[in-house]
């Protein structure tokens, strides 16, 4: 009789499933460098929570990651993050999702939708209103509250490009940077090639300018790069990014670039999988999970080598 026991409990634990495994799509607008740490950073917080993240590339297409997201709710997972090519186009994903009772968790780029998001949505980033301020003051500082300053932005259907640009905007408007006027700001769609591009014409063109602001590290980098090629670049050269990336922070060491802002992409993926996964049990969630940013500049530049 104890053998037949043990023999049918053993068949009962064997005829029980295994504990269900969370699976988050992830849903990318691109793949950049900084993005790229972002994807890795959910990555590996999804695997050190026993989670699966399927990872989908938009490629900067709109339409493409509409249909990844479609394709997402249609293979019913656990939860969706997303970070979205063009945020006009969030509440169109915040219904689709919500529509079919999955989680939702956008990360590094606002939601239009933001003050309207449902309950079961939450956004992880950094409060885009200190990137551009951060970097602002230290050009101000550097340049001593007067000049003329160049701006590139990034894609202007993209929320932070308009936040990050109207910090600059905001902070020369201020008593103590007064003196320093925008000349000119060109979009420049986050790309290390058109901010080298659209450099090279302010050159051409004789523009005066005493730094160049960039809503990205890729742009002030290729910013660089055509002060480089033209023969304009000195010592004293001011250009400023966001996103303290390993290539921004290695031009800062090399004496090139003199400012940048510390986005933690890491912490924006792992933040991201950690609001979904308590989505997905019904826990509490802040609609807004803030990862601060941090000004970096060669003085603490060794604080944040290897962070990004």
């Amino acid at each position: 009789m104890k053998k037949i026991l043990l023999a049918v409990a053993v068949a009962g634990t064997l005829a029980t499933p295994l504990a269900h495994a969370q699976k988050v799509g992830l849903a990318m607008a691109q793949l950049d460098t900084f993005l790229t740490i972002l994807k890795n950073g959910t990555l590996e917080a999804g695997k050190k929570a026993g989670a699966t993240v399927q990872v989908e590339d938009a490629g900067n297409d709109v339409g493409k990651q509409l249909s990844q997201i479609q394709n997402l709710i249609a293979q019913k997972v656990d939860a969706i993050i997303v970070n979205p090519v063009d945020t006009d186009a969030t509440p169109k994903i915040t219904k689709m999702v919500s529509d079919a009772k999955i989680p939702l968790v956008y990360v590094n780029r606002k939601p239009v939708d933001f003050d309207k998001l449902p309950a079961g949505v939450a956004f992880v980033a950094s409060d885009e209103k200190v990137s551009g301020t951060l970097q602002t003051q230290e050009v101000c500082r550097l340049l001593k509250g007067k000049g003329n300053v160049l701006v590139l932005m990034g894609e202007l259907s993209n929320e932070a490009a308009r936040t990050r640009t109207k910090d600059i905007e905001e902070v020369v408007a201020t008593k103590e940077c007064s003196g320093i006027k925008i000349a000119d700001k060109r979009e420049g769609k986050w790309d290390r090639t058109q901010g080298q591009d659209i450099t090279t014409n302010w050159l051409s063109s004789g523009v005066q300018f005493d730094a160049i602001i960039a809503n990205n590290d890729e742009m002030a980098l290729g910013a660089i790069n055509a002060l480089k090629a033209a023969k304009k670049w000195t010592p004293n050269s001011i250009v400023a990014g966001i996103d303290a990336t390993p290539d921004a922070l290695a031009s800062m060491k090399a004496g090139d670039l003199k400012v940048t802002v510390f986005q933690n992409a890491a912490g924006q993926g792992s933040g991201a999988v950690d609001a979904a996964l308590k989505l997905i049990k019904k826990q509490k969630v802040e609609r807004f999970v803030n990862v601060p940013f941090e000004l970096v500049t060669p003085a603490n530049l060794s604080k944040y080598t290897g962070k990004n």
